[in-house]
């Protein structure tokens, strides 16, 4: 069920629903799937620029992530059964991927990162196919050659599910030009989550995911990095809320 929320279409999805047709995508033919998650920093980024608000709702899946797009949608009437967040559905995936012999890539973040990200799925699921890692350069998409080279590792890979963590709005714009060439059943936008794998940056504790305050215990885990974006930027999202909810129930 897809609704519209925030000028976007968002769908009212769990988590093992996700995972299910992630699953079902490796299995079958015709298109790939693709999966972005959409958070408040995304959704103000959508407002600024129409065309990433066109790219994400260009998704076949785009996940409620983050507890604030959750209870906007409830409030407008739309019945959201909890947020589907790309650092839960990496595991989550890789766990079935390992229980019907798929294989994944983890694409992106800094120099040996998807590599201990990659460790860890294994350590975890010891029969998972890791078909590949690769950490791009910095503004790969942006030199022909390198951005080939970035396809080919993948195309020549050849698997069926692949994270592709190089930050919004880079990874969901990379995925939906390239998803054809880069040759996956499935291919999901995650994001920091390779990142919080690889335990450079720890999660939150399920409750203060639950509470809506993962962006506070980030915030204090990277501050120089994230203070502008949580404590100026995304404070746009309150205009944006408020105009969402005049619009009443659905």
């Amino acid at each position: 069920m897809k609704v519209e929320l925030c000028g976007l279409s968002v769908d009212v999805i769990t988590t093992e629903e996700t995972v299910a047709r992630v699953l079902r995508a490796c299995a079958g033919e015709g298109a790939p799937l693709v999966v972005f998650s959409c958070n408040v920093d995304m959704v103000v980024k959508a407002h600024r620029d129409p065309d990433f608000g066109r790219v994400l709702s260009s998704a076949d899946i785009l996940t409620a992530d983050g507890m604030p797009i959750v209870w906007l949608g409830r409030l407008r009437g739309y019945p959201f059964p909890e947020r589907v967040a790309g650092s839960d559905l990496v595991p989550r995936i890789a766990t079935a991927c390992a229980a019907e012999g798929r294989s994944v890539f983890l694409f992106g973040a800094a120099p040996g990162v998807a590599q201990a990200a990659a460790r860890r799925l294994q350590e975890e699921n010891p029969s998972l196919r890791v078909a590949g890692v690769h950490s791009p350069p910095m503004h790969f998409e942006r030199d022909p050659a390198a951005l080939a080279e970035a396809i080919r590792v993948v195309r020549e890979a050849s698997p069926d599910v692949l994270f592709v963590a190089l930050g919004a709005p880079r990874q969901e714009r990379f995925i939906l030009a390239h998803k054809e060439a880069l040759g996956a059943r499935a291919l999901l936008g995650i994001g920091g989550s390779l990142d919080m794998l690889a335990g450079r940056v720890r999660r939150a504790p399920r409750w203060v995911q639950r509470a809506g305050a993962e962006w506070l215990w980030r915030l204090a885990q990277e501050p120089r990095r994230l203070a502008r974006r949580y404590l100026v930027e995304d404070l746009a999202f309150f205009p944006i809320a408020w105009r969402e909810l005049r619009k009443g129930g659905r």
